[in-house]
């Protein structure tokens, strides 16, 4: 398959398997300063599954048969409560023996972050299709793991869902309409 490849594609293939490699990486330097029993099963499972969907897209770009990536279980749905409750302060750690799981989940939540971003601008540049449905599986994957590292954080308290006044929001939100584009609608080119 290497010769069938772009050089948009080769480069951003290596970017997403080094950014893959670095989030595997990082949650298992974050494992030995987890207390949670619960977060700690969340990093194992995604641990895991990083592990697989990495070895998926190594035997895909190595075309050892057509690989597809399975989806990442979707989260539990839990309500978000909105508003801030006495969010405490935060500062950075004197050392990594102060690591908690407020740390840990944080941490997993922005690498997870970062490589949905990563890994959907990577699949804007693939040309070959099946490359490029992989690859935007693994953002969608990374996308479901950040909620549901933010689920836990949410209901931990880590992470609180600051509002607007109602006012405030209302206002901006009705600034939006519904086009008026009718069944009719033909477009108009020059």
């Amino acid at each position: 398959m290497a010769a069938n490849l772009g050089a948009h594609e080769v480069m951003e293939i290596h970017e997403v398997l080094t950014d893959t490699i670095d989030g595997i990486n990082q949650f298992q330097l974050y494992r030995p300063y987890v207390k949670d029993q619960e977060l700690l099963g969340i990093l194992d499972r995604q641990l895991q599954f990083m592990n697989q969907e990495y070895n998926n897209m190594v035997q895909a770009v190595n075309q050892q048969g057509n690989v597809n990536i399975s989806p990442y279980r979707k989260p539990r749905n839990i309500s978000p409560n909105y508003g801030l409750n006495n969010p405490s302060s935060q500062s950075p750690n004197l050392s990594a023996d102060d690591m908690d799981d407020r740390d840990v989940s944080s941490g997993m939540l922005g690498c997870h972050k970062a490589s949905a971003c990563l890994k959907l601008r990577a699949s804007l540049e693939c040309a070959e299709p099946q490359i490029r449905k992989m690859i935007l599986q693994a953002a969608t994957n990374s996308a479901e793991q950040a909620y549901e590292v933010w689920q836990y954080m949410h209901q931990k308290g880590f992470y609180q869902i600051p509002t607007m006044k109602d006012q405030t929001t209302s206002t901006i939100m009705g600034t939006y309409t519904a086009a008026n584009i009718g069944e009719n609608y033909q477009p108009q080119f020059s």
